[in-house]
């Protein structure tokens, strides 16, 4: 599953088409892939390629390899090979990870077109999931909603929620803009008796914040 290889074929259809004026909206962005992605300093992940940071809750760990079960879980390696850092529970496998990538030069957001953008990755997803385990699956979708992240300008977010091999899944992907980044945030909550993933998620939203570079 590889949320960004659904969402990107819409997203520069969408941007050619209202950005087509053909002036540019903001300069170049060039990443220098030989700097690290970022350092890890106890529960908190500081990004040095990308300016943001973001920490994990008590009893969760934060990574900027690939946890070895994400591929289990029906994420596919590329995809996971984009995203910056991973932070995740080990004991119920819940996971969220965090990819920045540059918004093209002619791109154009709003938070409208961020929501329409979000909820335009559902088909494929739907599509994906039925791929993986079988037409019969049921998924009920969540309705696209504004989410408010610390110095994101844009930012929308949707989920499903399905149940495999007895275990309900609620699988979610973020989609927003700050300038000059877009930002693709994908998490998993896997429900297990005890755990408060749903609640130490929200707190890792609420960690994670984009700094402007000075």
């Amino acid at each position: 599953m590889n949320f960004r290889k659904n969402l990107f074929p819409i997203v520069l259809i969408f941007l050619f088409l209202v950005g087509c004026g053909g002036i540019p909206v903001r300069e170049a962005v060039k990443v220098d892939l030989n700097i690290p992605v970022g350092r890890i300093e106890g529960n908190q992940f500081t990004g040095i390629r990308f300016p943001f940071t973001v920490s994990a809750p008590p009893g969760w760990k934060v990574t900027t390899e690939i946890p070895n079960f994400m591929e289990e879980l029906g994420y596919e390696k590329p995809g996971l090979e984009e995203s910056e850092v991973f932070i995740f529970n080990p004991f119920t496998q819940s996971n969220i990870q965090f990819d920045l990538t540059p918004a093209g030069r002619y791109s154009k957001f709003s938070q409208e077109s961020i929501e329409w953008l979000t909820t335009a990755a559902t088909g494929s997803f739907k599509e994906e999931l039925q791929e993986e385990h079988g037409k019969d699956i049921q998924a009920e979708i969540g309705p696209t909603e504004p989410i408010s992240l610390k110095g994101v300008q844009f930012a929308a977010k949707k989920f499903a929620t399905y149940t495999i091999k007895g275990v309900k899944r609620e699988q979610g992907w973020i989609y927003g803009f700050t300038e000059p980044y877009q930002i693709f945030i994908l998490y998993m909550i896997l429900e297990k008796e005890g755990a408060n993933d749903r609640q130490d998620l929200k707190k890792i939203f609420d960690s994670f914040e984009v700094i402007p570079k000075k």
